[in-house]
């Protein structure tokens, strides 16, 4: 990323919106930022794409080709810890240079004559960089800051590395932006000092250490791609299943099975009844539940044909309750029926409302129990599914009676708008018209 001074404009704005990138693409491997620049010139830089993580091999190549021949000078401002995220959050990135904390390092960054900036160097010790400097210049290190640095004589015929150390908000009374605020006068103040002196060099910003880490959940054993987000889906209760003969012949399905004796409703749908008694063949189907509780539900069930409809019908005879020794019966006969290789379902299957089974009035018990039965699904016989129910026959019919509400409206709307097409089109227009070149029409006023 290396260029003239004309392009420094363009340089700063990369390299804040290259750290913006950085920001949003988050790696479980510590980082540090690293910024040079410099008054002479830098070798240039291949661009790396954006999330690249520049490794230590990659740096001491580029170091290598940087201070490769000739004496140098460099100016190491290390901080204690440094992130790529004390950019974004107080560098003013967004337009607001006013409230920018690295006003004097982005004026360093316009005004030199090239630079190089690293978002991400993978880091592996604090004195990683340091180390490696005294490595290609081959001096060890000045520790300076702005005060001596205004009294100390520089050689520029040998190589000079002038460590200038920066510390961290890490346990102090400031905060991170005025901290880095502090930081970044000290940088103006060495700076200008350098050119006060008129000494060429070669500028680093960096941090001993990353001051955030974000850890991420490593993905590599995880489906890559989009999935759809979804409850967890219940468990549905199977249904109720008598056997004979090996096969299956009745099976009973219920959401609530809910009884009311006395005005106390039981749901026996979360009890496991007992199918002791139950029977079925070719006409007649009886499935008993008995209970712990001593409640039993008897379902009667009959099957027939039917010349009318040239197909055998099953209808549900009758349900019988029996609590306490006492028994309520009901007939269901009027309203739950089906083909016979069909089941019969509804959703709402009760004894008092809308009432599919008709109290039956012959039992003095059964106006005082209720029955409610929802999302109700029944099959006697034609069981070849095995386990599954055959296809369902459903309770609420095609035509409610909203529909045929709609249906009669709109006959009588297009009654009445086909009877005034025809009235329009029975209208005649006159046959006898004033003929300017003849006698006008005459009308006797005697007769």
């Amino acid at each position: 990323m290396a260029g003239s001074r004309s392009s420094s404009q363009v340089r700063l704005m990369a390299f804040i919106g290259f750290l913006f990138a950085l920001f949003a693409t988050g790696s479980s491997t510590a980082q540090v930022p690293l910024l040079i620049w410099s008054s002479d010139g830098l070798p240039p830089l291949a661009s790396s794409s954006a999330g690249h993580i520049t490794s230590k091999d990659q740096l001491t190549a580029y170091l290598t080709s940087a201070f490769g021949s000739g004496p140098h000078t460099v100016l190491l401002f290390l901080q204690d810890k440094l992130s790529k995220d004390d950019f974004t959050v107080y560098g003013g990135a967004f337009g607001n240079k006013q409230d920018s904390a690295f006003q004097n390092l982005e004026a360093a960054l316009q005004s030199s004559s090239s630079s190089v900036t690293l978002p991400a160097l993978e880091w592996s010790s604090s004195t990683a960089i340091l180390s490696l400097l005294q490595e290609k210049l081959g001096v060890s290190p000045l520790l300076v800051d702005a005060d001596t640095l205004s009294h100390l004589s520089i050689n520029t015929s040998v190589s000079n590395l002038l460590l200038i150390n920066l510390p961290y908000c890490t346990g102090s009374q400031k905060s991170c932006k005025e901290v880095l605020h502090d930081n970044d006068e000290t940088i103006g103040k060495v700076l200008n000092m350098m050119k006060a002196k008129n000494v060429p060099y070669t500028a680093i910003y960096t941090g001993l250490q990353p001051s955030r880490v974000i850890s991420e959940t490593s993905v590599s054993n995880q489906p890559v791609g989009r999935s759809l987000l979804q409850a967890a889906e219940t468990t549905v209760k199977p249904p109720i299943m008598f056997n004979m003969s090996g096969s299956t012949c009745i099976m009973l399905w219920a959401q609530n099975l809910s009884i009311s004796t006395n005005s106390t409703w039981v749901d026996l749908a979360t009890q496991t009844p007992s199918l002791s008694g139950s029977m079925c063949n070719t006409s007649n189907s009886l499935l008993i539940l008995s209970y712990s509780s001593g409640i039993t539900l008897r379902f009667a069930m009959s099957q027939r044909m039917y010349p009318v409809s040239a197909r055998n019908w099953f209808t549900l005879d009758s349900v019988e309750l029996q609590f306490g020794g006492q028994t309520a019966s009901f007939i269901g006969s009027r309203g739950i029926y089906a083909p016979a290789e069909y089941s019969f379902h509804c959703q709402s299957v009760n004894s008092f409302q809308d009432a599919l089974l008709v109290p039956n009035n012959t039992n003095q018990n059964t106006t005082q129990w209720r029955l409610n039965f929802v999302d109700f699904q029944i099959q006697g016989f034609g069981l070849s599914n095995g386990t599954n129910f055959s296809y369902a026959s459903d309770c609420a019919g095609f035509f409610t009676p909203g529909i045929w509400m709609g249906l009669l409206t709109s006959l009588l709307m297009l009654y009445i708008f086909v009877y005034g097409l025809h009235m329009i089109m029975q209208l005649n227009t006159m046959d006898r018209f004033d003929d300017p070149k003849g006698p006008s029409i005459s009308v006797p006023q005697t007769e």
